[in-house]
């Protein structure tokens, strides 16, 4: 997987959200706000390729989780931010 090029993550009040940096993709109808775990790993991941086995292994690296919960938890974010647009596989 890769981020989809022309979405960064901004800081909104306490939120961090992904925004698209072109005024011509917004459409504020999808917004997204990123928990704190998912803007971790949305940094961490910068513009390298990743996989879900990236995600769960920083998860278990940052957290302390066990494996199961980390890859459950992996795959779920990364199937959401597919759907949503901003990476792509």
């Amino acid at each position: 997987m890769k981020k989809v090029k022309g979405f960064k993550m901004r800081s909104l009040c306490k939120e961090k959200i992904i925004l698209p940096e072109s005024g011509s993709m917004v459409n504020f109808n999808k917004m997204i706000s990123l928990n704190s775990s998912a803007a971790y790993l949305w940094e961490a991941v910068g513009e390298s390729e990743f996989t879900t086995d990236t995600l769960k292994e920083l998860l278990i690296e940052k957290y302390g989780i066990d494996n199961d919960l980390a890859a459950r938890d992996a795959a779920s974010l990364a199937e959401s931010w597919i759907e949503i647009g901003i990476v792509s596989e």
